[in-house]
């Protein structure tokens, strides 16, 4: 049995001006061939998942291309068509094989299409021989469309938000791969989806109203009604037609019983849209209930967060910070930003070093003016260090040259590229305790809360500024399709 497997991953926001091309992938990673069979470590994501699986059954592995942007503006037409190039050149290089399996986020925008994961899957499709099986994997912020639907594909969502499932979501797709392989199952889908998007604050698996539906969808499956149930909230920063709450459902050869699941599953999450409302805190407020309250508090700067596409270099918390006196509190504030001169200069002068630096807003320009702060730098590094919490331990962040500056009671990790903050490593790889900080500030809407929820007295989501703002309405939309829910009060054909 040969099996090609393949990697192309990036959360495409539209609200930010820069282009994803070819560097940006580099600059995560774009791994060619038997680069994937070792590339990985031991991070438990969906690649190493494929290779387990396989491995188990003996299965010969053809690996492709493995290519992570993560998230950032659209791709270029250039840059995928490139990519793609690469992942076919191999996968038509290697001979036959049997199937299929790629890890996709599902929320990718090419210049000239919004959809590019249906684009990937096709191509792909055009180049075996028809019967040949593709399965794939999907985030459960992935922008589904009817165009997913194609023949002899299967797709397999995340099931857990935060995401400590991506391991286990690569298990689940490769063994109903196998299965499909052995005549044991016939997989086959079916789409629905609602004129709804949701705050990624308020899209945890774990808390209602998502919860519910999470619930009624691993109940199907575990009384064998379909295989797989796979909600898609969305990741809401993308201005394209078409954009809403997905659900695709896999069944064992029975179309009709997987689009009455996928229609209750997308039902079930109309009817509760208007408990979807995130909530949300302003940033003064919060800033004031840290510095007042007993404890840890930690806060989602979830406007600036880069593994939505942010560029992590908004000064909003830095400024708001100042203003309150946090600098004089008596008790330590801890924030993140990008800003590669500035961590570049700190370097230089040392540790030890006081410097004047003017911080932030060198690539998102238009959203918010740079800072001047005078600090001590309290430490330097390459800025790599490896995730240990829940969902992706075992992935190493390489954000680039770093420092640690000391603004008086303000604690800054200054970095020079945008990197995931899901861990708690952001902050404790770089010698700053969380249990010291009277406020630890994270640029992430939900993801963190797997680390830094069980060291926290309270957590918080700031309503801040920014092209990952928690609140929808801040969203300059132009060109999804209206009506849409929360951005406009409407009621649908045979529903409440």
């Amino acid at each position: 049995m040969r099996v090609a497997i393949g990697l192309l991953m990036q959360e495409t926001n539209t609200f930010v001006p820069q282009r994803t091309n070819l560097e940006t992938f580099r600059a995560v990673y774009l791994r060619e061939g038997d680069e994937l069979l070792s590339g990985f470590a031991t991070a438990r994501t969906e690649i190493p998942a494929f290779i387990d699986v396989l491995r188990s059954v003996e299965a010969e592995i053809v690996p492709l291309i493995a290519a992570n942007a993560i998230a950032n503006g659209t791709v270029t037409r250039a840059a995928f068509d490139d990519l793609m190039a690469r992942m076919l050149g191999r996968l038509t290089g290697a001979g036959p094989v049997d199937g299929v399996l790629l890890a996709l986020h599902g929320a990718m925008v090419v210049e000239d299409n919004p959809d590019a994961e249906s684009e990937i899957v096709a191509r792909v499709a055009e180049v075996l021989p028809p019967g040949t099986p593709i399965g794939v994997s999907f985030d459960l912020h992935g922008h589904v469309t009817p165009q997913a639907i194609q023949p002899d594909v299967f797709y397999v969502g995340y099931q857990e938000y935060p995401h400590i499932d991506m391991y286990e979501t690569g298990e689940r797709t490769a063994r109903l791969l196998l299965e499909t392989l052995a005549r044991r199952r016939r997989p086959v889908m079916a789409f629905a989806k609602r004129p709804l998007i949701v705050s990624p604050v308020k899209a945890r698996t774990v808390d209602e109203p998502l919860a519910s539906i999470v619930r009624e969808a691993r109940r199907m499956e575990a009384a064998g009604e379909v295989l797989h149930a796979s909600l898609f909230p969305v990741q809401p920063w993308l201005d394209v037609p078409d954009l809403g709450f997905g659900v695709l459902v896999c069944a064992d050869g029975d179309v009709a019983r997987a689009q009455q699941a996928a229609d209750r599953l997308a039902d079930m999450a109309w009817d509760r849209r208007d408990q979807f409302e995130p909530d949300l805190t302003a940033l003064t407020e919060a800033i004031r209930i840290g510095l007042t309250s007993a404890g840890t508090t930690v806060v989602a700067d979830a406007g600036d967060a880069p593994t939505g596409g942010s560029a992590a270099d908004s000064t909003a918390v830095l400024a708001a910070l100042l203003a309150a006196g946090a600098d004089s509190a008596g008790r330590l504030s801890y924030l993140t930003l990008r800003d590669a001169a500035g961590a570049s200069r700190a370097i230089a002068a040392g540790v030890g070093a006081e410097v004047n630096l003017t911080v932030g807003h060198a690539h998102s320009i238009a959203d918010g003016k740079p800072v001047a702060i005078r600090a001590r730098v309290l430490s330097v590094s390459d800025g790599r260090y490896q995730m240990r919490d829940a969902g992706a331990r075992g992935m190493v962040m390489e954000q680039g040259p770093t420092a640690v500056l000391a603004i008086g009671d303000i604690r800054l990790v200054l970095r020079s590229r945008p990197a995931y903050e899901w861990d708690t490593g952001i902050y404790e790889a770089f010698g700053l305790s969380i249990a010291d900080a009277a406020l630890a500030f994270v640029k992430s809407p939900s993801h963190f809360r797997v680390g830094f929820e069980p060291l926290a007295a309270r957590v918080l989501t700031a309503d801040t500024p920014g092209p990952t703002c928690p609140n929808m309405r801040r969203l300059n939309f132009s060109r999804v399709t209206r009506p849409l829910y929360p951005l406009d009060e409407f009621t649908l054909k045979g529903r409440p």
